[in-house]
């Protein structure tokens, strides 16, 4: 019961990374709310763990808000935010992504981040603690060809956490990342591009530890940057990614 008496959101809660988070949320004792923009997988991962949902749109200033706003109206306050949702675009040259695909990707990936800090930040200074958690990526460190902007939003995300962490420390908030390598989750498919034995294996080749990183590992890292036990740990991005970045 790691997280006993402690309230999270988790964005992008519906699947994937995001799901494997609100479940060991739950699991070590929060009370959380999964919030993704598709509402059903949000309510049926919620029925599942015993939690709060909301059908969130995290690139919209209004839906993010009303979020925000439910959680304070039910536990008063938000000790933890795990900023998870996030997209990418389809592998191809930097040049012929289109300006839609580029602004939607800035848009969930940058965007939310900022959104997410104006309408949750001040309840958090007002408590005088909080733990935010942004889901970067080692595209962020060690860009892949043909994912030059999705490389560009995560690399912004690593920035912003220490910048964030820096700032808000004073208020007794602490503001980290994970750099997870890709993972079993419906983004994989676009990462590859096709999703082959031959494309799995290559990408497999780059990882020294030989497999993708799963809902598990990053619910594991999180459980811990988002507890107590890290009171000391701030403006980090941790990698977990199997040896990806060495």
């Amino acid at each position: 019961m790691r997280l006993e008496g402690k309230t999270a959101i988790v964005t992008g809660a519906g699947s994937g990374f995001g799901a494997g988070i609100a479940r060991a949320f739950a699991r070590e004792g929060a009370e959380v709310l999964a919030a993704d923009i598709n509402g059903d997988a949000a309510q049926a991962l919620a029925e599942e763990i015993g939690a709060r949902h909301s059908a969130t749109d995290v690139a919209d200033g209004e839906s993010v808000r009303a979020m925000a706003g439910a959680a304070l109206e039910a536990w008063g306050r938000i000790d933890i935010l795990v900023n998870n949702a996030g997209i990418t675009h389809l592998p191809a040259p930097m040049e012929e992504v289109s300006e839609e695909d580029f602004d939607r990707v800035l848009a969930v990936n940058v965007k939310s981040i900022y959104l997410t800090a104006r309408e949750i930040v001040p309840a958090m200074k007002h408590a005088g603690q909080g733990a935010i958690l942004n889901i970067a990526s080692t595209a962020g460190v060690s860009p892949r060809p043909r994912l030059n902007w999705y490389n560009a939003s995560k690399g912004w995300v690593i920035t912003a956490t220490r910048a964030m962490a820096v700032e808000l420390a004073p208020s007794g908030i602490r503001v980290n990342a994970l750099n997870p390598v890709a993972g079993e989750t419906p983004l994989l498919k676009s990462f590859m591009g096709e999703d082959t034995p031959e494309m799995r294996a290559k990408f497999l080749s780059t990882i020294p530890l030989g497999r993708f990183s799963t809902p598990e590992d990053m619910a594991n890292a999180a459980l811990y940057l988002c507890s107590d036990e890290a009171s000391m740990v701030t403006g980090v991005a941790m990698e977990v990614d199997g040896g990806r970045c060495i």
